[in-house]
């Protein structure tokens, strides 16, 4: 079992160049698994460190349907040319995506089950425009966005509950 740590730490960050996205825009010719496979490369090589020795890699992806789905963060892996022994996850938490996959990498550094792991977002909107997942049909039918319709609170309003 390894030693349980009262610290986290940051070795380094990095994004991608902020584009605005629209379906077909000026990232239209990358797909999504590659938008994030090239930062994850570049981790490593500006940073020297061996992939053999990443615990786990979590992205957060909120569109995950289409050329986002399927564990875009382990295919993504596999294109960066990571080990196969490197396991990947994508977690979902709309608008904190990427926010909750860097909380829950520093909470298993905490816990003693990583000693080094990535955390990561991913988005493609040239591919998979906003909203795309939202409003799925239930299996009798359903739409979701009719069963629910305050599942899904827009970031501005939630942001003034808390």
């Amino acid at each position: 079992m390894k030693e349980v740590v009262s610290d986290a730490g940051i070795i380094d960050a990095m994004r991608t160049p902020l584009v605005k996205g629209r379906l077909g825009g000026a990232l239209a010719g990358v797909h999504p698994v590659d938008r994030l496979a090239h930062p994850l490369a570049a981790l490593v090589e500006r940073t020297g460190i061996d992939p053999r020795v990443i615990d786990d890699v979590i992205v957060g992806c909120v569109s995950q349907i289409g050329e986002q789905s399927t564990n875009i963060a382990r295919q993504a892996v596999l294109a960066a040319g990571y080990p196969e022994r490197v396991p990947a996850a994508t977690v979902d938490r709309q608008c904190g995506s990427a926010q909750q996959a860097i909380h829950f990498a520093a909470q298993g550094v905490l816990a003693g089950a990583y000693d080094v792991v990535v955390a990561a977002g991913v988005e493609s909107m040239s591919h998979v425009p906003m909203g795309s997942a939202v409003g799925g049909a239930d299996l009798d039918g359903t739409r979701l966005s009719e069963r629910y319709p305050d599942a899904l609170v827009p970031q501005g309003i939630s942001a003034e509950l808390n």
